[in-house]
């Protein structure tokens, strides 16, 4: 079969869509076509048949395009087929049948860490992150594998003030200045380490998942026993390469693109 002459059109709306996502609101026609090297005729057609369907908006009054409902409502449909979750899944139970440790798949919720997946290895440890268990996200590795790779001011609106910082063992950043070192620390690193800071006994790390426009929208971590007096240091570098590549995998599984 042929390649139908109406799917390089296909593409181009594809593209004007996701550039219009990406955006922080409204565009002009002018920035589309030339952000998109596109004739200012063909980028005019296709935002013209994107309004009409519903999945751009037209305003008028300033000359502007921005997304419609139908984006929304397709928006919205994606994530109740819990699209993260199904493909997480197989990604975490390959990772730990090699590594035979407890791996987890956390977002951020606000200032916390939320756990949406876990896959445990045939004798499982009791450990605190379970599905659904919100933690503080400056004390988990996944949080903080997230935190690093999020702008300065956003990290700084999620940790307004002191209060902000709980406490859980005693370890872990306690101060925006402090939490600022260790994500600068572990985004340079590639993955982030907990050592004790949510549960005595047991440490984890973890790396980022990034969608399409290299943000960070999930984080896999692998936990596991480890017993220290004060924390020692370790990094478990490579432990942490095979979360990573795990995160690589999620990466281009969802269509992101992933960031060393």
């Amino acid at each position: 079969m042929g390649i139908s002459s109406d799917v390089p059109a296909l593409r181009r709306g594809l593209a004007v869509l996701q550039f219009l996502a990406g955006r922080p609101g409204p565009v002009s026609a002018t920035a589309v076509a030339r952000e998109l090297a596109l004739p200012r005729s063909t980028t005019y057609h296709l935002l013209s048949e994107l309004t009409e369907a519903g999945f751009a908006t037209h305003f008028p009054e300033e000359r502007l395009y921005g997304l419609g409902v139908a984006s929304f409502e397709l928006g919205s449909a994606y994530l109740r087929h819990d699209p993260l979750e199904r493909l997480a899944r197989p990604v975490l139970r390959r990772l730990v049948d090699r590594v035979e440790r407890t791996a987890h798949l956390g977002v951020l919720h606000g200032a916390e860490a939320l756990y949406l997946v876990r896959e445990q290895p045939r004798q499982p440890q009791s450990i605190v992150s379970d599905v659904g268990v919100r933690l503080p996200a400056h004390l988990t590795a996944s949080g903080r594998a997230m935190l690093a790779r999020l702008p300065a001011a956003q990290v700084r609106a999620l940790f307004p003030t002191a209060a902000s910082f709980v406490d859980r063992t005693g370890r872990g950043p306690h101060s925006l200045p402090a939490l600022r070192a260790v994500l600068g620390t572990e985004r340079r690193q590639g993955w982030s380490v907990e050592d004790g800071y949510v549960t005595e006994g047991f440490a984890s790390v973890a790396a980022p998942v990034f969608d399409h426009g290299e943000r960070p929208i999930a984080a896999i971590t692998v936990t596991f026993r480890h017993v220290c007096d004060a924390e020692c240091g370790e990094t478990w570098p490579e432990l942490a390469e095979d979360a990573r590549l795990a995160a690589e995998e999620l990466t281009t599984r969802i269509g992101g693109r992933p960031v060393r």
